[in-house]
């Protein structure tokens, strides 16, 4: 009996597996990512309602351009959702924000979670850093202050840099935002 379900089995997760493997990076309708309303967790500068053409280019031309804008951010985190690593990002955001804390009482409870979520070994949204630096983390997180994951943070931004950012300019993704950009001032 085991023997008939397992070709079954097999098959269902070649279908699921299928499905994933065929996920398109490409969106429609920008306005999952291009939220109305502002983000204040991210606490950016203000926006205008809507992402200008001249704006969007201009992520392109450095990766701090993109993580300074809000649109840029969630653009950048719907693509690192279809590569499965936007656990990055949010690390990148979790330290910036860790950054602005000015109770030293909340201090240590936000740095400790910041280490279990994503530095820990298994974390649950481990990101990708050497050895080496997660030592260092763990024991600036013993005494925490503001700038204790900073080494993590640089590696990790450095990583996406050198890796994610490229591949989001040339994804489907952001030529389809510019698209619809330009065709939305036309």
């Amino acid at each position: 009996m085991d023997a008939l379900l397992i070709p079954w089995r097999n098959r269902g997760m070649r279908t699921r597996l299928g499905c994933l493997s065929h996920k398109s990076d490409s969106y429609n309708d920008f306005t999952a990512i291009l939220p109305d309303k502002p983000n204040r967790a991210l606490n950016f500068e203000p926006q205008s309602r809507r992402l200008s053409m001249e704006e969007a280019t201009r992520w392109a031309d450095s990766f701090d351009s993109l993580l300074s804008h809000k649109y840029g951010v969630a653009a950048f985190r719907t693509f690192l959702k279809t590569e499965f690593s936007e656990e990055n990002l949010e690390f990148w955001l979790a330290c910036e924000e860790f950054k602005k804390t000015r109770s030293t009482t909340k201090l240590a409870s936000k740095a400790h979670r910041i280490f279990e979520e994503f530095i820990d070994v298994q974390a649950p949204r481990e990101v990708n850093i050497d050895f080496q630096t997660r030592e260092v983390t763990r024991n600036n997180v013993q005494e925490p202050s503001l700038s204790c994951f900073d080494q993590a943070q640089g590696k990790v931004h450095s990583l996406m840099e050198k890796d994610s950012y490229p591949r989001f300019l040339r994804s489907k993704i952001y030529t389809d935002l510019l698209t619809q950009t330009q065709r939305r001032l036309s």
